[in-house]
């Protein structure tokens, strides 16, 4: 089964309604999860910003980017409005603002191993005449592991204001890291123009395709 074929952008000219719905609510779930990640993360370390904020919420109104969920419902690929954290809370801020980062691709992640483990026993149960019935599970649920596998493999991206940046920026001298994260608003221009050459497609795809091999294999193959 090769689900990211789910991760293409919608075609306007054949655009189904039914397809639109399911990828609207999984985005909303997706990075809403994603979001509570970064902010439950941060808490745990020391850090209340975002619980102040109501962040520690599965509320999609709570972490909703317009611009940004209709990016990823449409071309694959987008944002959610960021979680705000203040490093100075924690005790060793380049590690912990790195975890806070590593948290939300990582919760996309696990949620697209549930996806993957209900798919799983799906293919255990005799279909027999519920086939109008597993199909459409069964897409729903690939649809789900696809833009969350695609939403945590973008974020790991080391381009800021990705997650990735942070993470990858975390095993430098704290003398770079503090320059580097002075431009780190400039991290944007560097990823519009990747994107619009599609540059990362392939390592995209790859990658993406490597973590749905690898949830494939954790739960027998399928």
């Amino acid at each position: 089964m090769y689900l990211l074929g789910l991760l293409r952008p919608l075609r306007l000219g054949g655009l189904n309604l039914m397809d639109l719905l399911i990828r609207a609510v999984v985005v909303l779930i997706a990075i809403s999860t994603h979001e509570l990640a970064h902010g439950f993360m941060a808490y745990k370390l020391g850090d209340p910003t975002a619980k102040s904020m109501g962040r520690l919420s599965l509320n999609p109104l709570k972490h909703l980017d317009p611009v940004g969920a209709l990016c990823m419902l449409f071309f694959g690929f987008g944002w959610a409005k960021p979680v705000m954290i203040n490093p100075y809370y924690f005790k060793k801020p380049k590690r912990d603002t790195a975890l806070v980062s590593l948290a939300g691709p990582l919760s996309n992640f696990l949620l697209a191993f549930l996806g993957v483990i209900v798919l799983k026993i799906l293919t255990l149960i005799p279909a027999g005449g519920n086939a109008h019935v597993f199909i459409p599970i069964s897409y729903i649920l690939s649809t789900f592991i696809g833009l969350n596998i695609g939403l945590g493999v973008f974020n790991l991206i080391p381009i800021p204001p990705l997650d990735g940046s942070k993470i990858f920026l975390s095993f430098l001298p704290n003398w770079l890291y503090r320059d580097i994260m002075r431009y780190e608003h400039l991290g944007w221009l560097i990823l519009v123009f990747a994107l619009a050459t599609n540059v990362l497609s392939p390592i995209l795809s790859t990658l993406q395709q490597g973590v749905l091999n690898v949830l494939f294999f954790l739960v027998g193959g399928l």
